[in-house]
């Protein structure tokens, strides 16, 4: 009881953080409730966050004030001891690793000394000694339920709640919202263009939106076409930023966006497409940065629109280094890729770039087109690993992997395209290879579709992924509300699809398509979904 104490004042200091300074992501609105077994628990002890390293540090003080655990330090090494259920944790500041049971144990930020007052990693600790949480985004409350303390495993196996930004814990499920920057679909508007302080209150506007039907994470287009909504070394200013490629915003809207979000409680996944260079082959206007430009060489046009050419090495590098800038630069919870491989209509002329790099490995170019993809995806998972592992790293698919017709291993769908065989995405590799962290299928159909039916693609998926560290996320298409597509003529189609998704235990989460969709409210859905999440 005492030890349960101590984890409920643990758990609330990293989830009620004030207003500080610009280096560390605050919670300055909406407080969170926080409930154990029933029971409100408030304080007004708050920690901070070590931005680089993504880091919550709360004070070891409140550890003593659980009569559960023993705690000391000792001035002259610097240390801190806790003891509690037969294991001992010593932590010394400017140390990266600490002591469990006189084993070493890496950690993420040391122990700090901070005017006096001892302040100690939230993740590790949570680590050792945790409590059930589970967390509802619609009334921003967290409910702590006590349970067995083990020692040497972590009870909450999702993500770590070190970040404001991050869920917190396992059993809360992932509401997210694709956010469009190509053509100012999403944001920024089009009336906003090059007015820096509209696209700022225009994305506070969606946070709250979103936030008011359930939602609590966003992924982010911030490289739609080659180009980039921050400032960077590799690309251009994006466009519809400014109308112009090239043209500074005068801010760093990416900056702004994660800033933003993460003082909402909310996760920002960084969106990029990887290989398309431009909707349409028009060159004139890009700037003279744009890969176009620099490497022609690398561009493949398939039907007036311009791709950077996977078949190419060193243009796959090129994109990896891209990607990596923001991951090292920025505090981002996710780097996530849609479906932008190779063209779904098969219409791509790189017979070329395959005799000259293919060295006759494979005997067919389809093959050869998806270990271009597979080298992609794999040197990317790795890069993002070796710089920041707790950068969730996700790839959304086209929702048929392959249709059983053709593959006896594939769902029972009759779909006209496929993953595999027209974006030459093999999926299943990706997961069985552990290379990424989640799959967000876009499963973009009714439960009543029967060329694609929904619930046969989603229990496809979550076999997929069983008995695999690969999260699942199904990817909704409120986009089709009202359409005369069957199935789509009521609200309630993606209440169900949710509903369906809680019978498999790999489904830990959603992401719709795409937020002016949602803001649009087609036939009711802002008020279904609120209803729904938070019940």
């Amino acid at each position: 009881m005492h030890l349960r104490k101590w984890f409920t004042l643990l758990f609330l200091f990293v989830l009620c953080v004030p207003s500080t300074n610009n280096t560390v992501h605050a919670q300055t609105a909406n407080r969170i409730s926080i409930f154990l077994d029933g029971t409100q628990v408030n304080s007004d002890v708050a920690p901070y966050i070590i931005p680089k390293q993504n880091v919550t540090m709360v004070p070891l003080r409140v550890i003593s004030e659980s009569l559960g655990a023993k705690v000391s330090w000792t001035q002259s090494n610097q240390t801190a001891t806790i003891t509690s259920n037969q294991m001992i944790i010593k932590m010394a500041t400017d140390q990266k690793h600490a002591l469990v049971n006189g084993n070493h144990v890496t950690l993420d930020a040391s122990v700090q000394n901070k005017q006096g007052r001892i302040m100690v990693p939230l993740r590790f600790v949570s680590e050792k000694l945790g409590l059930q949480v589970s967390w509802d985004q619609a009334t921003r409350t967290i409910a702590l339920q006590s349970g067995t303390i083990q020692s040497n495993e972590p009870v909450d196996q999702g993500p770590p709640p070190d970040i404001i930004g991050n869920l917190p814990s396992s059993s809360s499920s992932l509401r997210g919202v694709w956010v469009s920057t190509v053509y100012n679909l999403d944001w920024p508007s089009s009336g906003s263009i090059s007015n820096r302080e509209k696209q700022q209150q225009e994305y506070i506007q969606l946070l709250q939106e979103l936030q008011g039907m359930g939602i609590n994470s966003v992924f982010v287009q911030v490289r739609p076409s080659a180009d980039a909504i921050y400032p960077s070394a590799f690309v251009p200013w994006s466009k519809y930023l400014t109308g112009k490629q090239g043209q500074d915003p005068g801010y760093d809207p990416l900056a702004f966006m994660i800033e933003e979000t993460h003082k909402q409680g909310m996760q920002f996944h960084a969106w990029f497409n990887p290989f398309r260079a431009n909707p349409d082959a028009k060159i004139d206007q890009l700037a003279s940065n744009h890969v176009a430009k620099l490497h022609p060489d690398w561009i493949v046009n398939a039907k007036n629109k311009l791709y950077i050419n996977p078949g190419i090495p060193a243009a796959r590098q090129q994109i990896i280094a891209e990607i990596m800038e923001v991951v090292n630069n920025y505090e981002v919870d996710g780097v996530h890729l849609d479906d932008y491989f190779y063209p779904s209509d098969g219409v791509f002329p790189d017979d070329a770039t395959f005799q000259k790099n293919n060295s006759g490995r494979f005997a067919t170019k389809a093959e050869w087109r998806r270990d271009n993809i597979n080298q992609f995806v794999k040197q990317l998972g790795e890069s993002i690993d070796a710089s920041k592992p707790t950068v969730q790293f996700g790839i959304s698919p086209f929702g048929v992997w392959r249709n059983k017709s053709v593959d006896s291993t594939g769902s029972d769908t009759k779909a006209g395209v496929t993953a595999y065989d027209h974006m030459h995405a093999d999926v299943r590799t990706w997961i069985q290879q552990g290379w990424i962290d989640y799959v967000t299928p876009q499963i973009y159909w009714s439960l009543s579709f029967t060329p694609a039916q929904y619930d046969k693609l989603v229990s496809w998926w979550a076999n997929e992924v069983k008995n695999t560290n690969v999260k699942l996320y199904i990817g909704h298409s409120p986009y089709k509300l009202g359409t005369k597509e069957a199935g789509w003529q009521s609200a309630q189609e993606i209440i169900n699809q949710l509903q369906y998704n809680t019978q498999f235990p790999e489904v830990q989460g959603d992401v719709f398509f795409s937020a002016k969709d949602l803001r649009k409210n087609p036939l009711g859905i802002k008020e279904v979904l609120s209803s729904y999440f938070s019940r």
